[in-house]
């Protein structure tokens, strides 16, 4: 998972996951333009093992969240600001050069302030895109379990949590959440999703007991449905079980 090398930045010109546009309106008599992204609604799971008493979390590598960290951890010189001002201009962005076959690309492999692969490794729910219009959510929701985890989940066992609206400020779309027990008994399979679509999941076991301290601990990377879902479980699940999540 962790072998991370040749990259390259290119302008995404097609993609089956996100379209980019531009919107105008008025609001309240002033005109203004927004630029978002078009991308599929998606289903997450909070599956907990009532035969171990722990939670099952994926960890993979997100591209994304590695380039912020690479972005993130270059040096930005700051530039002379212009006189009479009092705060310095930031760098232009680069300009990526293009190669012979006519496409823009930025060669980042021999960039000496790679960070390591782990970077981009983050723990997060299981969870998918809503790109199947003939199944239902719970239906989408027991296939990602099953293809990612490796736990055979009837559909009418996964009881809905809310749903909630995820990049506001550049997708809008929508996440439901969804919560499974399983028990070993359910588990058919070592999940790891579909390397035939280029996924590279490893699943990972959470104790009961250190979640609470795992949600909140900064130098592990995991999403917000994480940390929520957890949250969740203790106001809601925890008395079942009689087991303190270490709050």
């Amino acid at each position: 998972m962790e072998q991370i090398n040749n990259i390259q930045v290119v302008p995404c010109t097609n993609s089956d996951y996100l379209r980019p546009f531009r919107v105008h309106y008025n609001q309240n008599g002033t005109k203004k333009s927004w630029d978002f992204m078009q991308t599929h609604d998606s289903v997450s799971v909070l599956i907990f093992n009532t035969t171990s008493h722990c939670f099952i979390l994926v960890k993979q590598f997100r591209p994304a969240v590695y380039m912020s960290e690479w972005e993130r951890s270059k040096p930005k010189p700051l530039q002379l600001a212009e006189e009479g001002s009092s705060e310095a201009t930031p760098p232009e962005p680069k300009v990526p050069e293009e190669d012979q076959a006519g496409e823009t690309s930025e060669e980042t492999s021999s960039n000496a302030n790679q960070p390591p692969a782990s970077a981009g490794v983050t723990f997060e729910l299981c969870a998918g895109l809503v790109d199947k219009p003939d199944l239902s959510l719970e239906e989408i929701a027991r296939q990602e379990v099953l293809e990612e985890c490796g736990y055979d989940v009837p559909a009418t066992k996964l009881r809905r949590i809310t749903s909630y609206r995820s990049g506001v400020g550049v997708t809008g779309s929508k996440q439901t959440m969804f919560y499974a027990e399983v028990s070993e008994e359910n588990c058919v399979g070592e999940g790891g999703g579909k390397p035939q679509e280029g996924e590279l999941i490893e699943v990972v076991k959470v104790p009961l007991h250190e979640a609470m301290t795992f949600a909140f601990d900064e130098s592990i990377p995991k999403t917000m449905g994480v940390i929520f879902s957890f949250m969740w479980f203790h106001s809601n699940m925890s008395p079942k079980y009689k087991i303190s999540t270490n709050v």
